[in-house]
């Protein structure tokens, strides 16, 4: 047969778009370069960057292809007009290719430079592999890089690359960006030629392999004659090798011989050859060897081209040889051997064709791929300038350029085209760069043409059904299908291009079938035919108007254009398996018609697609089938007419009876013969709609898979995740098959119910390991949203993309990246919050370091709360402070200002402490601008005077003493505002902040920011800049924060810096420096802080010697202090391993036990290494200075011992038992010894009063009962030692309480410190009613005021340490009455303000989104934090640094948890259900919590639960352990970072808009706005005029549903237009039907219901007219699937609680379609006629129409079988028993699926005794 003539489709006029790149980057080449640069255009699949472009159209686009384009040292790589990557490189480029290198599978781009070979992957990383400069080619193979060598002219000149070092000499990877000069080092390697190993001889091979990057490039072997030697043959030139097969091809000039290789691997053999370098230890052991395959001689010179094809699923490799102007093909076999595919020629593929010109292209079978290549046409040019396209030795056809080439064009040059002469001008004079189906041709005008092969149909369903029968056929029959398709008798036509392609398709059947039902050849149109007659004479009006015009009775003339091809079909050939290819076809094409019925939009094409299958069918005398197509198109049976064929025939395959059976009886137990082949086939795409079905059905019904089949043959690809019933299962393969809420809605509506009845019975609580996918298709989007930030910087983030995510929820569109407000930034909600509202200030708009405290998590903690405004009032330090006076001031009203402007400056200057704490991590700053931190103002104002700014006077104190250290602490406060970032603060900006001058504001900001962790960006040269400045108070702010930041490290660099400012550390000879004892106390806890838990014992030494050791200053009041640091260093260090088996702790602890003071016996091991500075301890006589030593060795043995439950050390820790005792101990040594024996016995704490009481000794107790009584002034004394034991002994219990419960806001505990409190507060000065009588009373007469003081804030602080976080009311109160209390009695003292500075921070940690831990770091710190001795003024740090108190900062966790709202974005209220485990307090425990809130603690915390009746419930299982709490940002992190997103239910407003619940009554809000008919009669007549307004039942639906398809169905409700139509019922199911879908937030529902409704509709239409819309029953097939879900779900196959859709709708939509089928009188008498004559009428009128219709009907209903097998049912009957008066009991058994009632008809028909038709 002559091949057809087909026309190309012009894209355009080609141009590299590498060269529009470099015009876009302004980087004109040099001129040496100007014309010569390289392209090469790939498919993008190659390095697995396919665009994921749908539709035919998307092949022809340039968009689908990427280029490189190279010039000199530049690669530009572009996907259409986007670059992707720019590579520069340091020396010219001689070839690039890709390639697969190594284990991965992406594909590396290999760059050839002289010298050098250069590797790039997709992400930018580099790697550079030397070469010799011999390599002057490389070529891809499937598992390596071929690389050619040149014969060097002297062999002796020959420098290999050795090295000593050859994994670093010989590559370098590094990390590079994307666009950017990447430039390979040049390596030298100048070793003598004498050294050369044998190692070296490799690279003497002719070719060389690179098999990874990381491998040196190994020789390569040629097997000849069974030997195995090195390939040197350097006149082998490789001119091709094969990326995805081991193939290589070569040319030898000498002898005028090409040749083709196969690459294969051997065993590595030691002996196999002297010049083997088995010196080199390979990741791959086994070598390359090629083995000659195919040679032949006679070509003078190399074949310009050679690729390879396929044929027949077969390898083909051609050879285009210029000279002779031909295309030579050589066939390759494969043959299996262990698991190792080897090639070898076939020797009867081998032919050739005259070409100038060739090239592989992927055309007739795109979707196709048999055994190791995809299908692979070949289009060629043949010398007389003819462009042929091949399928193997196949010529299908000729492609000709389009006649008007310039008006087809889109981008090309249209003046230039107007002057050509037309396409005969234009001679195809070569082509080139074939992509997949895309090819450039050069013409004769010197232009360059990108040409589409217009291959697959631009009709879907031509389109299906030739990939159907490409997948379905043998290569034999296939051929000469293509050969029948193809053919000379398709040529382009203007007009419907998708109707003729569909035409030309079924001519080819149709034209075997030699019998065509009907043949209407075209005529020509006359140019007289007006344009309305041609209108209506087109194939499209005619089309529509059989679908929609109400006309079913289709003319002739609606098959017009199927035309057989003419007298040449019928050559005998093709007659010959004419009948075979029309049988395989018909199941093929079968397959796909099942599959359209799975599709509500491809109705037509169906009914298309069914007139083919009739003709063939019919020529195949298939009864059975060609009844199956006209029952689904009862219409067919007039255009195909009767069959006459007496065959017997198959029972066609019928999807809709294997579902329905699979509903009644399971997967295991349905017929297999329903389903066709393809569906069952590996791979085939054609019919995967339909595959897909069918799995999710089987494994929904009982089926499990087994790899990646199910056990019933079916493949199907699952998600993965654990699934504990069917519905999980079939959930998990929908998500595997990308099956989402978008193919759900395609599907007929009863076949949908099932899949949708999994969906919603898993809704609810879904498994925690699910991809993201399958969350979405629940709709619980909640959940996908934290599957997807978790993966969001993995690897396995490309696979769930947010692309896949949205298409997975289409068309309800619910968004997975909603507009969500970080927390830590302000909110337009709270900035009417941010300026302190104050009638009398003079600027209220001050900045005040707490403006961005009002974000969304703060809005929903506190809500309309006015606390967090009050809490910014009382610690705003950035104002002037208010001061009362008289109106006329005098000199002693003057001096009274200054006295109480005095008072009021101290307690200013130690509110930024108490800010720090609570503007704790809640800013994010701009590392472009300068770090502003507020003012810290001591001034005062006089509302009075009209705001007069009063200072305090210099004169009479000196102002800037009182100011440095507050000062440091407000930068501080400052630096602690910043938040973690994801990006790390930079080194340039600390610089960019850093003074001209050292002060104190740097200070406290470097501290501030290494206690976040920042000062990690600090180099030792920027830490040698600063310690140079001699500054006292950054020395220590950053000593503290390097500390800080690298706590734990044990960092060699920063102990350095440390230990230089702790003079002990020197060496004997070196002389004395003047450190400060401030800088050494700070460089002491900044040592314990660094070498955390350790143990390090030269460092426990060295910090045991410091605690007994006089400070190296002159201060000896600081010597307290120094020795306090030493003591909380050493603890830090050695903290909780007191109890480890160390063998020197013994030592360690009768140390600390001497500076305690108590009576042991002399250390076991006496100190070897002290120098002589160990005579500056502090002893007096034999024992040591206790009052100094004491303080720091309790801290250390508490710290050392903590939670250890040491009997021993706490019995050392011992509290006076008597008076004598009493009075060998200060009583605040007594204060520490209690906190250290708590510590220690951690477990013993109890928050009750009478652990507290069991504390104080019984002589203490009964001394302190007895104080109302008189006694002998003899016992005054004893009296107040009594007393000041008591108060230190109960604050010491109460601090140990606070640390106990720190961050838990136990209930217990803070009643009980509040109390306390309480009743010190009632013994400085009675304020309020006394808590109980369980205290004694009048202590205050015994002891000091400043010692009640001080234990009162000690108790406070350690109060808002239980409730961190909590923001509690009742303890804020406190702390604002203890504020105001003391400025107005003036008792301000600095430490005391310092007190509730720090506790209201303390109470509001962070806003409310911190807490505290209680692991054993954060208790050190906490306990440093509060160390009981309050510093006395702002420059007091001789007992204690107050830079300390900071330290809290590393003793907080963010445990704070909210709820967003997946949908809206925004924060929500949620209830929680929190979970904690037994404890030695307390069992198991459930509580609820109200989101935003702050969780237990991780060692704890057990479960988290999203309860209530307003959101799904969702649950987070954790395990507990005794860890930090999760970093900002971490992966494992199951709350994403203090986030839950969480899904409001439909019917239920959120907790803000509706706190009570009360505007949730769904049903009484919708009979409100819809005024439904079940109202009663008045109501309906007071409701009759009422007009519904849209706008309000938009914004009802909207509230309870965010479903756009929901809002838009409420609007056409209420429409206006409805109103005046008749069809009321209708209207009311819709608003019934409304309602279901919101009230069970069942979007979905809308559809099936109306689906199924307007069947029943339409079919009692067609009963009560004449005419109808109504020509097709495949609704009835659809209505028998949703009754047996129905069945299912009623019998217990599908488990819930209730089904999808209500069970009494279905069942009376059921009963409902029964009277309609019994309504009709004519149906019997048809029943009867079909039945007993075995045909549909086919020359019936159109009063018929309505009952053939009808009949189908019937026969689907009730599933009567083809009058075929009931013939053969009869007959079975009638010859096995005679019997007169039934049959319906042996009907019944040879017609099980059949419904009674046709069982009575045909027993009716066929065994009546009436019956005279003799059968």
């Amino acid at each position: 047969m002559a091949p057809g003539v087909r026309q190309l489709t012009v894209l355009g006029k080609f141009k590299p778009f590498g060269l529009i790149a470099e015009a876009t980057d302004d980087k004109p080449p040099d001129d040496n370069f100007a014309d010569s640069y390289q392209y090469l255009l790939f498919d993008p699949e190659l390095t697995g960057e396919r665009d994921d472009a749908d539709g035919n159209e998307a092949n022809f686009s340039r968009q689908r292809e990427h280029e490189l384009f190279i010039r000199d040292n530049r690669i530009i790589w572009t996907s259409g007009s986007r670059v992707l990557k720019r590579f520069t490189l340091s020396s010219s480029i001689i070839k690039a290719c890709w390639s697969h290198l190594g284990q991965g599978a992406e594909a590396l781009l290999c760059v050839l430079q002289i010298g050098c070979l250069t590797i790039y992957n997709t992400s930018g990383e580099v790697v550079s592999v030397p070469l010799p400069r011999t390599v002057i080619s490389i070529w891809p193979l499937p598992f390596g890089l071929l690389l050619q060598q040149a014969a060097e002219m002297n062999p002796s000149s020959y420098v290999p690359f050795a090295s000593a070092s050859p994994t670093l000499s010989s590559r370098e990877m590094r990390q590079r960006k994307e666009v950017g000069n990447i430039s390979p080092p040049n390596f030298h390697s100048p070793v003598a030629h004498d050294l050369v190993s044998k190692r070296d001889m490799s690279y003497m091979s002719s070719h060389l392999i690179l098999r990874d990057p990381l491998e040196e490039p190994g020789p390569t072997y040629i097997e000849e004659r069974g030997k195995l030697n090195m390939m040197k043959d350097y006149d082998e030139r490789t001119i091709w090798t094969s990326d995805r097969l081991p193939l290589m091809t070569s040319y030898n000039k000498g002898k005028m011989q090409h040749s083709v290789w196969a690459a294969e691997f051997i065993e590595s053999n030691l002996e196999a050859s002297a010049s083997c370098s088995s010196s080199v230890v390979s990741v791959f052991p086994k070598r390359i060897s090629f083995r000659r395959i195919w040679q032949a001689k006679g070509a003078k010179k190399a074949a310009s081209k050679v690729f390879l094809a396929t044929d027949d699923a077969v390898p083909v490799i051609y050879f285009l040889i210029q000279e002779q102007k031909k295309l030579l093909s050589v066939g390759l076999q494969t043959v299996e051997i262990n698991n190792e595919i080897l090639f070898d020629v076939k020797p009867d593929i081998s032919w050739s064709v005259s070409a100038i010109a060739a090239a592989p292209v992927v055309v007739t079978r795109s979707q196709v791929k048999r055994g190791l290549l995809p299908h692979l046409d070949i289009i060629v040019l043949s010398p007389e300038n003819d462009l042929f396209l091949y399928s193997g030795k196949q010529c299908l056809c000729k492609y000709v350029l389009p006649s008007l080439l310039g008006e087809s064009l889109v981008s090309g040059d249209r003046e230039s085209a107007k002057t050509d002469s037309g396409s005969w001008d234009l001679k195809i004079t070569g082509l080139s760069d074939a992509v997949l189906g895309c090819i450039n041709l050069s013409v004769n005008h010197s232009q360059i043409f990108r040409c589409a092969l217009t291959g697959d149909p631009s009709s879907s369903l031509a389109n299906d059904c030739i990939a159907a029968i490409a997948e379905g056929l043998p290569s034999d029959l296939y051929n000469l299908f293509l050969s029948l398709l193809w053919g000379d008798g398709y040529s382009d036509q203007q007009g419907s291009n998708i109707q003729l392609e569909w035409e030309a398709l079924c001519n080819v059947f149709l034209g075997i079938c030699q019998k065509p039902t009907v043949v209407h050849l075209k005529q020509p149109k006359t140019s007289s035919e007006s344009s309305w007659e041609f209108l209506l004479s087109s194939k499209f009006h005619k089309t529509y108007s059989r679908f929609h015009s109400g006309i079913t009775s289709i003319s002739p003339l609606d098959v017009e254009g199927i035309v057989p091809f003419g007298s040449k079909t019928g050559s005998g050939d093709i007659l010959g398996n004419s009948f075979k290819l029309m049988a395989q076809s018909l199941d093929c094409l079968h397959a796909v018609y099942e599959s359209l019925k799975m599709d509500n939009l491809r109705k037509q094409d169906l009914h298309q697609l069914a007139v083919l299958l009739c003709s063939i069918a019919k020529f195949l005398g298939e009864k059975c089938y060609l009844d199956h197509y006209i029952r689904d198109f009862p219409g067919l049976a007039k255009i195909i007419g009767a069959c006459t064929t007496l065959s017997a025939s198959r029972k066609p395959p019928n999807l809709f009876r294997w579902l329905e059976n699979c509903l009644r009886r399971g997967c295991l137990s349905t017929n297999l013969d329903d389903l066709p082949d393809l569906i069952r086939k590996d791979g085939c795409s054609i019919v995967s709609w339909a595959r897909k079905i069918v799995s999710f059905y089987s494994v929904l019904f009982g089926d499990k898979p087994v790899g990646q089949k199910l056990s019933s043959g079916v493949p199907c690809n699952l998600a993965p995740g654990s699934y504990a019933s069917n519905e999980q299962l079939a959930i998990l393969a929908m998500a595997g098959e990308r099956f989402g809420l978008h193919q759900l809605d395609l599907l007929p509506s009863g076949v949908s119910l099932p899949l949708r009845h999994a969906l919603d019975s898993c809704r609810e609580s879904p498994p925690a390991d699910w991809p993201a996918i399958a969350y979405v298709l629940l709709g619980r989007e909640d959940m996908a949203l934290s599957v997807f930030r978790n993966l969001s910087s993995s690897k396995e983030f490309e696979m769930q993309s947010n692309t896949n995510l949205i298409s997975m929820s289409i068309p309800y569109m619910l968004h997975l990246h909603p507009v969500i407000v970080p927390s830590s930034l302000s909110e337009s909600i709270g900035l009417e919050n941010t300026k302190i509202e104050d009638t009398n200030s003079v600027d209220g708009s001050v900045v005040d370091g707490m403006e961005h405290i009002f974000n969304s998590y703060t809005q929903l903690r506190y809500g309309r709360d006015l606390r967090l405004n009050e809490v910014r009032r009382l610690l705003c330090s950035a104002r002037p402070v208010v001061i009362h006076t008289s109106a006329n001031p005098t000199i002693s009203d003057q001096e009274q200002q200054q006295d109480q402007l005095w008072r009021i400056a101290q307690r200013t200057a130690v509110l930024p402490l108490g800010r720090g704490a609570f503007t704790l991590s809640t800013i994010h700053t701009l590392l472009t601008e300068a770090f502003t931190v507020p003012k810290l103002v001591l001034a005062g104002r006089l509302p009075a005077q009209q705001n007069a700014i009063v200072n305090l006077d210099p004169n009479i104190r000196n102002i800037q003493e009182l100011k440095t250290w507050p000062e440091f602490h407000n930068a501080v406060a400052a630096g602690l505002r910043l938040a973690p970032l994801q990006g790390k603060v930079s080194r340039t900006w600390i610089k960019y902040n850093k003074p001209g001058e050292p002060n104190a504001v740097h200070a406290g900001l470097l501290f501030g920011l290494g206690l976040q962790g920042y000062l990690h960006v600090l180099n030792l040269s920027d830490i040698y800049q600063y310690f140079t400045q001699d500054h006292e108070s950054t020395t220590v702010g950053l000593m503290l924060g390097l500390a800080a930041s690298y706590r734990r490290t044990m960092q060699p660099d920063i102990a350095k810096a440390l230990f230089f400012h702790v003079p002990a550390r020197y060496q004997a000879s070196y002389a004395e420096f003047e450190i400060p004892t401030l800088l050494q106390s700070a460089a002491l806890v900044s040592v314990g802080i660094l070498f955390e838990g350790s143990a390090h014992l030269q460092t426990m030494q060295l910090l045991l010697g410091e605690i007994g050791r006089r400070s190296a200053g002159d201060n000896v009041l600081e010597r307290e202090g120094y020795a306090v640091s030493a003591g909380f260093s050493l603890g830090l260090v050695a903290l909780g391993r007191g109890g480890d088996a160390l063998s020197s702790m013994d030592f360690f602890v009768n140390r600390l036990l001497q500076y305690l003071g108590a009576k042991e016996e002399r250390s076991l091991l006496a100190p070897s290494n002290e120098d002589h500075r160990s005579a500056a301890q502090i002893i007096d006589g034999n024992t040591s200075n206790v009052d100094i030593t004491a303080p720091g060795a309790i801290i250390a043995l508490a710290l050392m011992y903590l939670k250890t439950e040491s009997e021993v050390i706490f019995s050392k820790l011992s509290i006076p038992q008597t008076h004598y005792d009493l009075k060998c101990v200060r009583p605040d040594f007594i204060m520490l010894r209690v906190i250290a024996r708590n510590l220690i016995m951690w477990s013993r704490i109890r928050p009750t009063c009478d652990w507290i009481q069991s504390q104080v000794p019984e002589f203490v107790k009964d001394g302190i009962k007895h104080l109302q009584d008189d006694m002998d002034d003899m016992y005054e004394v004893d009296v107040e030692a009594l007393v000041q034991a008591y108060v230190n002994i109960v604050a010491g219990a109460c601090i140990s309480l606070g640390l106990r419960f720190a961050g838990t806001r136990d209930g217990n505990a803070r009643d009980l410190l509040n109390n306390y409190a309480l009743y010190l507060l009632n013994e400085i000065k009675p304020v309020s009613a006394t808590p109980g009588n369980a205290f004694p009373r009048g202590i205050s007469k015994y002891v000091d005021r400043g010692t009640l003081e001080m234990c009162l804030y000690l108790i406070i602080l350690s109060l808002s340490v239980v409730m961190a976080g909590s923001g509690d009311l009742q303890v804020f109160r406190f702390l604002r009455f203890l504020r105001s209390r003391n400025s107005a009695d003036g008792h301000a003292n600095y430490g005391t303000q310092m007190a509730v500075s720090l506790a209201t921070g303390f109470l509001f940690l962070g806003g409310g989104m911190r807490t505290f831990s209680t692991n054993n770091g954060s208790l050190a710190m906490l306990l440093i934090t509060l160390y009981p001795r309050l510093p006395s003024g702002p420059n007091d740090n001789r007992c204690h640094l107050q830079a300390f108190r900071h330290l809290y900062v590393l003793a907080t966790e963010a445990r704070w948890l909210q709820t967003i709202d997946v949908d809206s974005g925004l924060p929500v209220y949620a209830p929680l259900e929190v979970t904690v485990k037994e404890t030695e307090l307390y069992s198991e425990t459930k509580f609820c919590e109200v989101t935003p809130c702050i969780l237990p603690e991780r060692a704890i915390l057990k479960r988290i639960c999203v309860c209530g009746p307003r959101y799904w419930p969702q649950q987070v299982e954790l395990v507990p352990e005794e860890k930090h709490w999760w970093s900002f940002g971490d992966k494992s992190d199951p709350f994403n970072s203090g986030v839950i997103y969480v899904k409001r239910k439909v019917g239920a407003c959120s907790y803000v808009d509706d706190p009570v619940g009360c505007q949730s009554l769904l049903s009484r809000a919708m009979h409100k706005v819809f005024g439904l008919r079940t109202l009663d009669e008045s109501n309906m007549l007071a409701n009759s005029h009422r007009e519904l307004d849209s706008d309000s039942v938009d914004h009802l639906v909207s509230t309870f549903s965010s479903d756009p398809s929901l809002i838009a169905f409420a609007q056409l409700c209420c429409d206006k237009s409805w109103n005046d139509r008749s069809d009321s019922d209708f209207k009311e199911f819709c608003l019934q039907v409304l309602f279901d879908c919101i009230s069970k937030d069942r979007p979905a529902l809308l559809q099936v219901y109306l689906s199924l409704y307007t069947t029943i509709g339409s079919m009692a239409e067609v009963l009560a007219k004449s005419d109808s819309n109504v020509c097709d029953s495949l609704a009835i097939s659809s209505l028998k699937v949703a009754l047996a879900y129905n069945e299912a779900v009623s019998s217990g196959k599908l488990a819930s609680s209730g089904g999808f859709v209500q069970s009494i709708f279905l069942a009376s939509l059921g009963k409902r379609c029964e009277e309609i089928l019994n309504f009709s009188t004519e149906l019997k008498i048809n029943l009867r006629n079909y039945l007993t004559s075995e045909a549909w009428p086919y020359d019936y009128n159109s009063k018929l129409q309505k009952d053939i219709i009808i009949l189908s009907w019937y026969l689907k209903w009730f599933s009567v079988p083809s009058p075929s097998i009931i013939k053969a049912a009869v007959e079975k009957i009638k010859s096995k028993c005679k019997i007169s008066t039934s049959g319906i009991p042996l009907l019944r058994m040879l017609l099980p699926s059949t419904h009674i009632t046709a069982i009575s008809e045909i027993d009716r028909v066929f065994f009546s005794s009436t019956e005279t038709i003799a059968l």
